[in-house]
């Protein structure tokens, strides 16, 4: 028997964009570098080697959020019980908006997102680090 997906991507991203606050590139670049806000990169380490990083973004792998995030966790990281704003961005903003409902339904507060992510961060003029090839 085929599977029958009846709760689409697209939906889950609209419905947390319902519950989260989604900050235009522009807006987020205005914040980078403030006191109390943590950027963090949920995008995959060969997405940061490829496309370049954030400066001074936290980096979490989406796949750990949760376990990084609950201090119960034996995997928990001290970056999440930092007193402040969390701005969560991935590649182009699904990830990360499905990222901070999961947060902030965790309890983390208050959270953020990069609306079209670390694309619409570039596009925006918003600082990027790239590191060298190592030869």
């Amino acid at each position: 028997m085929a599977q029958h997906i009846t709760l689409h991507v697209d939906d889950m991203v609209a419905a947390a964009e319902r519950e989260i606050e989604t900050l235009p590139a522009a807006e987020a670049i205005k914040l980078h570098g403030s006191a109390g806000v943590t950027f963090v990169d949920l995008r995959d380490i060969r997405e940061l080697d490829r496309e370049g990083r954030v400066p001074g973004a936290f980096h979490c792998p989406r796949g750990m959020l949760e376990f990084w995030l609950d201090p119960a966790s034996k995997y928990h990281k001290p970056a999440f019980a930092a007193d402040g704003k969390f701005v969560f961005f991935c590649a182009a903003g699904s990830r990360s908006a499905l990222a901070a409902q999961t947060a902030q339904r965790m309890g983390l507060r208050p959270v953020a997102h990069v609306g079209g992510g670390f694309g619409a961060w570039r596009s925006a003029g918003g600082p990027v680090a790239t590191e060298a090839k190592k030869v």
